[in-house]
């Protein structure tokens, strides 16, 4: 049904992450009538908002701040947005922008909210003091925020779910389980293996909780092991991040030989052509796209028995399973797909079928269009 004369509005905490992951929802919003406006931090790829037909209103938020003052700013200023679009939908996504676009909206009396949680990240993950303070201020600020006129709290595996009931800062029926952001199915696309070594490749931001460290170590004991084979990770380092690795220490690793390290790369289309296996042996995931990507052309995956993770792979279906923080484990199933060329492709091939049938962009965004309308 057309829903025409309303907006709706994104606050998000990066515009490259709205462009990767989101995009195809906002589109497909204007579609069916809304206005469409994008608020976050401007940047240099923000005038690719614009290009698409959006409204995009530059505001005062990072990802990693930590001075109050900055904080309220921040607030005020989403508050004063809410109050001059007076958009029928506040779609909020990442964890600040969820919880700072959230309280807008309830002091601004805003008509819904949809929240989506991408991942519960270092905060979640960590067990230092620390992070179980910022935690418990967290779930407490959740707990006031997420009360709204009507609300809904998207989540992308059925294993969060239970942090937030257990903590009571939501009810049970404003939860949707929506299985990540979808891939394009034609741009991602199955490709033969490539000639040569076997390349086993790691995409994702270097980041200690995403297990670069343990794909490293498994390098490192397969090339003691005499092993022939290319170990590449890609992606850059993010040092508003507590927990990003150093560029000094990609950059060591990289001058021993263990892997190669690429850096940032906008081809993973092109990376996966030129790999064999996919590996992400992170700590924790909301629901990795870069994991359903891999599938979609056809590559067998390692990754963790993790939240998230488990969501796509089941153990020897499109790929194997290991315990978190486990490199010897994670050693030995990469060299059972380097040793096993058929095992690798029938994985791949069902990873393929796996991913068109549960994970496509157009079945994620229909998913999201449902919810639109139940609140509009």
């Amino acid at each position: 049904m057309m829903m025409t004369n309303k907006k709706i509005l994104y606050f998000v905490n990066d515009a490259d992450f709205f462009l990767s992951h989101r995009l195809p929802v906002a589109r497909a919003a204007k579609r069916e009538g809304f206005q469409v406006h994008v608020a976050g931090p401007p940047g240099e790829n923000a005038h690719k908002i614009t290009g698409a037909g959006f409204t995009f209103h530059p505001i005062p938020i990072t990802r990693s701040g930590t001075k109050p003052w900055q904080e309220l700013r921040t607030i005020l200023s989403m508050y004063r947005l809410v109050c001059s679009i007076r958009p029928q939908i506040i779609h909020n996504v990442a964890m600040k922008a969820v919880l700072y676009g959230s309280l807008a909206a309830r002091f601004a009396g805003a008509e819904a909210v949809v929240n989506a949680l991408t991942g519960l990240g270092y905060v979640f993950i960590s067990k230092s003091i620390k992070a179980h303070i910022l935690r418990k201020c967290i779930m407490t600020g959740f707990g006031f925020a997420f009360q709204q006129k009507k609300h809904r709290l998207l989540l992308q595996n059925y294993d969060d779910p239970l942090l937030f009931l257990d903590a009571a800062v939501v009810k049970q029926e404003e939860i949707v389980i929506i299985r990540g952001s979808g891939v394009d199915m034609g741009v991602f696309i199955p490709t033969p293996e490539p000639e040569g070594d076997v390349t086993i490749t790691m995409v994702s931001r270097m980041l200690w909780d995403k297990g670069v460290e343990e794909f490293v170590e498994a390098a490192s004991n397969l090339r003691k092991q005499g092993v022939k084979a290319r170990f590449v990770l890609v992606g850059d380092s993010d040092p508003g991040n507590p927990v990003a690795v150093p560029v000094s220490q990609l950059e060591e690793w990289a001058s021993t030989g263990i892997v190669e390290w690429l850096g940032r790369c906008d081809d993973i289309p092109g990376i996966f052509a030129g790999s064999h296996i996919v590996c992400l042996p992170s700590y924790r995931e909301g629901l990795p796209k870069v994991l359903i990507e891999a599938a979609a052309c056809c590559r067998p995956i390692i990754t963790n028995d993790v939240p998230g993770c488990r969501e796509i792979v089941c153990n020897d279906d499109i790929g194997f399973l290991v315990p978190a923080r486990d490199s010897v484990a994670l050693r030995d199933k990469i060299l059972a797909l380097i040793e096993n060329g058929e095992l690798r492709r029938a994985m791949g091939r069902r990873g393929r079928e796996k991913a068109v049938k549960e994970f496509s962009v157009e079945k994620i965004v229909s998913e999201t269009l449902a919810i639109y309308g139940d609140l509009s």
